[in-house]
């Protein structure tokens, strides 16, 4: 058996009473061809009281950028801090590790898509990009500091269904290392498969495939066999 894995929960850990600095990525030419990067930087500062910094960078997501990012947060005094650029999909990690190293919480960081959602599908996105970095102003204004802890998980899963596929995704997990409970409504288990001559499209014997699998399911001390069953409540979380 394997050690039992960790999860990453988060906490708080204190209020949102932020210095907001606004960070707008040119991309090359992805983001600037089609948004006026300049006038972001400039509306969004006007805009919102929240925001104590500005500016933008040809490649936020570089080293110079992210040194650029670690300077401002440290020079300029800021507690949070909202991303213009690409999906967060693509860098939310780096930039929550920007603020990490300049000292301040990292998940008080917000990212607006101003490059899939506006240069990559519109002629002109820079109105987007204005609307969409002053909501990530707002959104990342509400977040408050957390702070992730590691709370331990039992190597125990729930497999609803008796079926051929219920029954290989417990022999998967079992050989995993997982012990696993399988509830099953029906007085047997094999599901449809059980009721068929052949399978499609090889037109195997489907009981020449199913019988072994049961036969191991049955025999394998890590899973838990209950028929006639079925699930009533679920509660708990992770």
């Amino acid at each position: 058996m394997k050690k039992h894995s960790n999860w990453v929960i988060l906490t708080l850990i204190g209020g949102n009473d932020l210095r907001i600095g606004v960070f707008v990525c040119h991309c090359g030419r992805n983001i600037s061809s089609t948004v006026d990067v300049s006038r972001v930087v400039r509306e969004v500062s006007e805009r919102s009281r929240k925001v104590v910094f500005s500016t933008d960078y040809k490649y936020l997501c570089s080293d110079p950028g992210q040194k650029l990012i670690e300077e401002k947060i440290k020079e300029e005094n800021l507690d949070a801090v909202v991303i213009a650029a690409c999906s967060p999909s693509m860098h939310e990690e780096t930039f929550r590790r920007v603020l990490k190293r300049a000292g301040i919480n990292e998940y008080l960081l917000e990212i607006a898509n101003i490059r899939e959602q506006c240069s990559w599908v519109h002629e002109d996105g820079t109105e987007k990009a204005i609307a969409l970095t002053l909501a990530a102003v707002e959104k990342v204004s509400r977040n408050e500091k957390l702070k992730p802890i590691k709370i331990g998980v039992k190597r125990k899963c729930l497999v609803i269904g008796g079926g051929i596929a219920g029954i290989t995704a417990s022999l998967d997990l079992a050989n995993s290392g997982f012990e696993v409970i399988l509830v099953e409504k029906s007085p047997t288990i094999g599901g449809k498969m059980a009721q068929l001559s052949e399978t499609f499209p090889t037109l195997d014997c489907s009981q020449c495939i199913l019988t072994p699998l049961m036969v191991s399911l049955s025999r394998n001390d890590r899973i838990k066999l209950y028929t006639m069953s079925e699930v009533v409540e679920i509660d708990g979380y992770v």
